[in-house]
């Protein structure tokens, strides 16, 4: 069973400022970019992904993801603006999962976040072969409360449920939490200094280390 993946990126100037202990407005943007360059390459490189499709409006990002492979699409209609920005997000993420479906109908979907510089294929391909058993399933962050990965079979809804405390939100939804070990770079998202830490204790992609080494981060 081959995954199509839908992997979120959002504006490359507005990514990542929880960061801002660690890298100035400079630089957070050159590191978003690698996180996720490093993040697709990966994802590409695993034996279960049939394709990946980035949803992102950036010019920048999306060049350089199609140039690894990646198929770009821009945010679909989001919801109300007033309202909480993850519902944004997930409103893209179910216009990303209608897209690939009109493209591949039978085959399953999954999101994954953009933010995974340490991710390893082989990792990523037993996480998707867990999920493979169920209608719905997801794998929480390295921190507990969030969601890296989120899986749908062929013919169900993804039913996306990010933003502040999803991997509740997934739960409630119905969807399996993924209960698995040493898939620790699929769980290693980056939203915090010492998420980055962790990532490059893990062993991150290439660009990623080089976006990193040209910041000061103690214990590094």
């Amino acid at each position: 069973m081959q995954w199509t993946l839908a992997v979120p990126l959002k504006p490359l100037a507005r990514a990542k400022s929880r960061l801002a202990d660690t890298a100035d407005d400079g630089v957070r943007p050159g590191l978003a970019l690698a996180f996720a360059l490093d993040t697709v390459a990966a994802a590409l490189a695993c034996a279960a992904v049939h394709d990946v499709v980035v949803v992102t409006d950036d010019p920048l990002a999306g060049r350089e993801l199609a140039a690894l492979g990646a198929r770009i699409v821009p945010d679909g209609p989001a919801a109300d603006p007033a309202t909480d920005p993850a519902d944004g997000l997930n409103a893209a993420l179910r216009h990303a999962a209608a897209l690939a479906r009109t493209a591949r109908p039978y085959a399953p979907v999954a999101t994954l976040n953009a933010d995974l510089p340490a991710l390893r294929p082989d990792e990523l391909a037993r996480v998707l072969g867990a999920a493979a058993a169920f209608p719905r399933a997801f794998l929480a962050d390295a921190a507990g409360t969030g969601t890296t990965l989120l899986a749908a079979a062929p013919g169900r809804a993804l039913r996306p449920a990010f933003g502040p405390g999803s991997r509740r939100g997934h739960r409630r939804s119905g969807a399996v939490e993924l209960v698995l070990d040493d898939v620790d770079s699929v769980r290693q998202d980056v939203d915090t200094g010492d998420d980055l830490r962790a990532a490059l204790c893990l062993g991150v992609g290439p660009r990623t280390a080089a976006a990193a080494a040209r910041l000061l981060i103690p214990g590094q």
